[in-house]
């Protein structure tokens, strides 16, 4: 790939978000009652592409559930307030109506409070009660204290999120994860991640993962561009480990790593780029952050915004634009891409002539701007 010299020391690869790239429309065309989003994971089934963030301002048990019972996953933060607190209902009001030169040394205290594991628990039966796929988050730095809860409580799929996830962690201050040997005993699929390259991809692919997220933070909650200088244009980032799940399959004899892409995902139209640039589903949290039944009450923040030494994010203020049905399904009231978001990756297959989501990501894009 072409270089660009930035200095005579450096040199950079030039990489393309999800604003630089566009859909190209083909000579085939189709009703959109004839598209199929539906994607498959191991052996569990979903009727649209979207995972649900593990973030507070997204989910919490009620939301997985709902978000379950229409077609989508819905991820439950492990490390959140519903697993440090009976009822953590008053706290994401008060959270709601912090000021802003407020929001994160508050944040910091109310995060404070230990884990529970009997919370996990429970918190994860009541989604198993209702009938949806069971999924639940935790870090890298919490998976091996807390995966025995986890697994006890009965995880049907298993997220291992952070802001960069590797698959060769080096500490000299305690025994690291190991991830390979971690998925090997477990019994569930596990989705790691965030991971933004093609060698990083390869490798947490060869540690036996069902699926990689393709991310760094970049989120709309996330400030790790500017705390920590690190950033990967998504449309590059998916391109690139798309590349890598293509040459795992040959390396495997055929075994398929599923591509979640994970940040950068505001709108309708990043949704379907995503897609077109290679994932098989996307991650999202500020769209149905939007939702009136989403916890945050109008407020997105993620885990980085509560970390007590270095928080990379922050509360923000988003507002609310209809119904979680509204958000995916429409219909939308609002012209800017933030409702009916499967309605309209349904039309973009339909306008370019495909009818599943696998033949979509061989759709045409072209640069602009």
């Amino acid at each position: 790939m072409q270089e660009i010299e930035i200095g005579r020391a450096k040199r950079a690869r030039r990489a393309w978000s999800f604003d630089d790239v566009a859909i190209v429309p083909s000579r085939r065309t189709r009703d959109p009652e004839e598209v199929s989003t539906a994607w498959q994971i191991d052996a569990y089934r979903f009727e649209i592409p979207v995972v649900a963030a593990p973030m507070d301002s997204v989910m919490s048990p009620a939301t997985a559930v709902q978000f379950g019972k229409m077609g989508g996953l819905g991820v439950l933060d492990l490390e959140g307030l519903w697993t440090r607190y009976d009822d953590p209902s008053d706290l994401l009001a008060e959270v709601a109506s912090l000021d802003e030169g407020r929001a994160t040394r508050r944040l910091q205290e109310i995060y404070a409070e230990p884990i529970r594991p009997e919370l996990i628990g429970q918190r994860l039966q009541e989604m198993r009660t209702a009938g949806v796929t069971v999924a639940g988050s935790l870090s890298p730095q919490r998976t091996k204290e807390f995966a025995k809860a986890v697994v006890d409580a009965g995880v049907e799929m298993f997220v291992i999120r952070g802001t960069t996830v590797s698959a060769e962690h080096v500490s000299s201050q305690a025994e690291p994860l190991n991830l390979k040997e971690f998925i090997y005993e477990l019994d569930v699929p596990v989705i790691v991640g965030g991971c933004a390259t093609y060698q990083a991809a390869l490798h947490l692919m060869r540690t036996g993962a069902a699926g990689v997220l393709v991310g760094f933070g970049g989120g709309a909650a996330h400030t790790t561009r500017t705390v920590l200088g690190l950033s990967v244009p998504m449309a590059s980032a998916v391109a690139d480990v798309a590349a890598a799940r293509r040459d795992y399959m040959d390396e495997s004899g055929g075994r398929y790593v599923h591509v979640i892409a994970d940040g950068s995902i505001g709108k309708s139209g990043d949704l379907a780029k995503a897609v077109a640039c290679g994932a098989d589903a996307v991650m999202i949290g500020s769209p149905l952050a939007r939702a009136t039944e989403a916890p945050g009450r109008g407020f997105h923040w993620g885990s980085e915004a509560w970390h007590p030494h270095l928080p990379r994010g922050e509360r923000i203020h988003i507002g609310t634009s209809g119904s979680l049905e509204e958000v995916l399904f429409g219909p939308s009231t609002t012209p800017d891409g933030t409702m009916n978001l499967v309605g309209a990756l349904r039309r973009a297959m339909a306008t370019t002539g495909y009818t599943e989501l696998k033949e979509f990501q061989r759709v045409e894009v072209v640069l602009h701007g």
